[in-house]
């Protein structure tokens, strides 16, 4: 799975998200999601709403291994 779909994917799916996707192989992701969803949620509750988004295609093996840094609006503007 490329990029730019699972970008499409997340971003479709988490409200008011904003997702850089890369990988290498198509099968190993990292990614940075920045969504108005992770407000008020600890680490584990966002990794959740990002698994829920991506459950098909990593259930199918379509995404091997995925690496996320989750954010709110207000930490991504903090660490520019």
């Amino acid at each position: 799975m490329q990029p730019d779909e699972i970008k499409a994917l997340l971003e479709s799916t988490l409200p008011e998200c904003t997702a850089q996707v890369v990988s290498e192989d198509g099968k190993h992701i990292a990614a940075v999601i920045v969504s108005t969803a992770f407000e008020g949620l600890m680490p584990v509750k966002r990794q959740q709403l990002v698994y829920a988004a991506l459950n098909e295609q990593i259930s199918s093996g379509v995404i091997h291994a995925f690496q996320m840094k989750t954010l709110t609006p207000a930490e991504n503007a903090a660490r520019s």
